[in-house]
């Protein structure tokens, strides 16, 4: 039996340090902790004389008894003379004898597939976890033929009882699109998917946190000039206001992208959650931050490079790390929050035509007959509009 050692309490309280760490729950089964905030479930046996390491899934989304219960599985595997390892893969690549060749994960798997190339690597991988965390156990080796209503909505309520309405939600959209795509490969006659419309608990949508109101944007503001946490962060939250690109694009921000005389940021496509190269027009203000930055950050290809590794951009959660040691939480501001800033204000204060914003947004903007707009689109009206916004921060900064 295992010894049970962590607590749904210690692992809240466990914090990323500069190491990777190993919280024990005891009998093989730990959270790797990693530096940069990400924790992982794994699980240390020993078979056929070699030492190996399973993986059990991503905490929070595999809880404590979640993980303690496959590892509870993985032990009993061991008893039964049967190495874990193997018998996953096996499952996966259907080498198993009387594997089913139409189950749901083969399918899944085939679908996800096809659909990567078209995808975002975190994109694609988190499509991957979900099914792999929340339907793969429960139904990925029942054959797409067999797959009822039911079978679905008892996955569904697994992850509700956890207290995680919005996954649900997901994961019927996942599971939805794979059985699609089950009928129209010819694995299946029907979909059950539709018949559960209605059967989740209805979610409360929690968007990026943002603030909104011009005064309070103000006094941020502010409070970002007194950052003590090193130039490079500090000038990245001030970019992060000012450019309110996606935190993922501004961190990657490479200095061979941008034309600081033609005062223009070219983000390539494979980097953009639309897969399209977007066009970012840099206000003087912006211009003179990364002019600065220069002498702090050029050694690196990245503009917002890792203390550690100039050879890796900054932590995906610096941003945020920064605001909360500015005293501002969660439930008030992220760093994806700010776009949602920058459009309301834009749109309510500015009165910039929403085409526009939402082109600079890098969001999808179609024409009245529904054709994708050229990513140059408004390209002279956005360079105005950048440069209006950076005027009007300076102007809620001085207050």
């Amino acid at each position: 039996m295992a010894s049970n050692l962590l607590s749904d309490a210690a692992l809240r309280r466990a914090k990323p340090t500069d190491r990777l760490q190993r919280l024990r729950d005891g009998d093989g089964l730990y959270l790797l902790l990693r530096p940069d905030g990400k924790r992982w479930w794994r699980f240390d046996y020993r078979h056929g004389g070699k030492d190996k390491t399973l993986s059990v899934g991503v905490y929070p989304d595999v809880t404590l008894a979640r993980a303690r219960q496959r590892a509870d599985e993985i032990r009993q595997q061991l008893l039964d003379g049967i190495d874990p390892s193997a018998a996953r893969k096996s499952k996966v690549t259907g080498v198993v004898t009387g594997e089913v060749s139409d189950s749901f994960e083969i399918i899944a798997r085939e679908w996800h597939a096809g659909r990567a190339p078209t995808l975002s690597g975190n994109t694609s991988k988190n499509i991957l976890l979900r099914l792999q965390n929340n339907a793969f156990p429960y139904i990925g080796q029942k054959s797409v033929r067999e797959l009822r209503a039911p079978d679905v909505l008892d996955v569904l309520r697994r992850i509700e009882a956890r207290g995680l309405g919005e996954t649900a939600r997901r994961v019927h959209q996942l599971i939805a699109q794979v059985m699609r795509y089950a009928v129209a490969t010819g694995r299946t006659d029907a979909d059950p998917t539709p018949a559960l419309r209605g059967a989740l608990k209805p979610v409360m949508v929690r968007h990026h946190a943002a603030v909104i109101e011009p005064v309070e944007l103000g006094a941020m503001l502010r409070a970002f000039e007194g950052y003590s946490g090193g130039v490079v962060v500090r000038t990245a939250l001030q970019l992060q206001v000012m450019l309110f690109v996606r935190p993922g694009e501004l961190r990657h921000m490479e200095w061979a992208e941008l034309d600081l005389d033609g005062a223009q940021w070219r983000i390539p496509g494979e980097r953009m959650k639309m897969r399209e190269p977007h066009i970012v027009p840099l206000p003087q203000q912006a211009v003179a931050l990364l002019k600065d930055l220069q002498p702090f950050s050029s050694r690196s290809r990245y503009v917002f490079p890792s203390p550690r590794s100039k050879d890796r951009p900054m932590s995906e959660n610096a941003v945020n790390v920064a605001l909360r040691a500015l005293g501002f939480d969660r439930d008030t501001v992220t760093g994806h929050g700010f776009r949602a800033t920058a459009r309301t204000i834009l749109d309510e204060h500015l009165r910039y035509r929403v085409e526009v914003i939402e082109m600079q947004l890098a969001h999808a903007v179609r024409d009245p007959l529904g054709r994708a707009y050229n990513r140059t689109k408004y390209l002279e009206e956005r360079k105005d509009m950048m440069q209006a916004w950076a005027g009007y921060l300076d102007k809620l900064k001085a207050g």
